[in-house]
């Protein structure tokens, strides 16, 4: 019998073969933690007083970033302090989200065993990665120890088929598959992502797809690597990799096809990702405030396709429309192609690269009944730094689009063919 692409990194990480249910000793390629759970990560090492492999493990000051109070000052305080001394990497104020760096800095690539104190760690599954999110205990194990133990998971494979229509993006797209399969229809299994729609998405599209598997319950999310990922790997010099596939007659959990050739624009509503509507639904509903960046969609393309709605236009007055590019190479290259000068012109408040108001501990937070249209992958209660508040989660256009009437609006009358 054949091999997932799961079996196949956990078997070769282990050195002996595994399948799904087993339980594998398994060497880590690359850790990383954030400000928001190093100090656990560290206060775990203290029973160990040391990283094995300081070059193999990042931190990054991304959630609370710049700092918004003394608390967070201290904590980035010991990130840096604790850097000088083991010599470990850290990437600070401005740099950019943990999810983004890994992948723009080459620390996932095909084949890779990451793991990261962060649930959307999953994100660089687009690569053909095994990324998984795990506790700060567990990261601060592999760290001392280069090493930890893990339970195999069975593999879902989702196959997207169809063309997909004008207006309807990546987001859209998962945020439709995680409606359907529900908040908990993927626990602990490993997603691949294949069929003619993935494979004609950029590596971009791709990365907000694998970023919220984990919000369908999934361990992990996984694009077999393409002619696509080999180009953008060379691109940043990533030579170190060994691409994984499938085998042809490997044993899947599950295999579940969706056609998304009639899909519209789809809406989160409050306050669980899985409870999902067309934009044609929610129309019209108004909104005061509007999110465009994240882990999930402040990558370059995001802010293009944000910046080719509002160019020329002008954000309601009535709302507050927050960009944040996810790391400081995309600020850069928004810049250069005028991006950042047109959501300006627009109204729109740029914010630094990082994951801005997502966290909900500073920059963007909502007023109580306030209702938010973010690019964000959660909505729960309080995300935004107050449970009194409502957010609405949607495709980079549909938010752009929405940003300009101040309520929730069909981004496809602003899309040229």
């Amino acid at each position: 019998m054949g091999k997932t692409i799961i079996e196949k990194i956990l078997s070769a990480h282990s050195k002996k073969p595994l399948v799904s249910g087993e339980v594998g000793i398994c060497a880590v390629d690359f850790c990383f933690s954030q400000d928001g759970t190093t100090s656990l990560v560290l206060d775990g090492l203290t029973h160990f007083m040391s990283v094995k492999s300081p070059q193999k493990y990042a931190m990054f000051i991304d959630h609370s970033s710049p700092s918004p109070s003394l608390g967070v000052s201290r904590v980035h305080s010991r990130m840096r302090e604790f850097t000088k001394i083991n010599k470990n990497i850290l990437f600070d104020v401005g740099c950019g989200i943990s999810h983004q760096l890994v992948i723009e800095k080459g620390f996932a690539y095909p084949g890779a065993l990451i793991l990261g104190a962060d649930s959307h760690t999953s994100t660089a599954g687009t690569l053909g990665a095994a990324a998984f999110g795990v506790g700060s205990t567990d990261l601060a194990i592999s760290l001392a120890t280069g090493k930890n133990w893990f339970k195999v998971p069975s593999t879902y494979k989702i196959i997207i088929k169809g063309k997909l229509p004008k207006g309807v993006y990546s987001k859209d797209i998962i945020l439709h598959i995680i409606h359907k399969l529900s908040a908990n229809g993927a626990t602990y299994k490993a997603v691949e992502f294949g069929g003619e729609v993935i494979d004609k998405l950029s590596l971009d599209a791709r990365f907000t797809i694998t970023n919220m598997t984990i919000e369908f319950g999934a361990k992990c999310g996984i694009v077999s690597p393409d002619k696509k990922t080999f180009a953008y790997l060379s691109s940043i010099g990533a030579k170190k990799h060994k691409a994984v596939f499938a085998d042809k007659d490997c044993k899947y959990e599950k295999i579940i096809e969706f056609d998304v050739s009639k899909l519209s624009p789809y809406v989160a509503k409050p306050h669980t990702v899985d409870n999902g509507a067309t934009v044609e639904e929610l129309q019209g509903m108004k909104i005061q405030e509007a999110f465009l960046g994240t882990c999930t969609n402040g990558r370059l393309e995001d802010l293009e396709i944000g910046a080719k709605i509002v160019k020329g236009r002008k954000v309601n007055r009535d709302l507050k429309f927050l960009v944040a590019p996810a790391s400081a190479k995309i600020f850069m290259e928004a810049l250069k192609k005028g991006y950042i000068k047109t959501f300006l012109e627009a109204g729109a408040v740029i914010l630094p690269a990082g994951c801005g108001p997502c966290v909900g501990t500073h920059q963007g937070v909502l007023a109580d009944g306030e209702i938010a249209l973010s690019t964000a992958n959660r909505n729960f209660k309080g995300r935004m730094g107050n449970p009194n508040s409502f957010i609405y989660l949607a495709s980079p256009a549909t938010v752009a689009a929405s940003a300009l009437t101040g309520k929730i609006t069909d981004p496809r009358k602003y899309i040229k063919k």
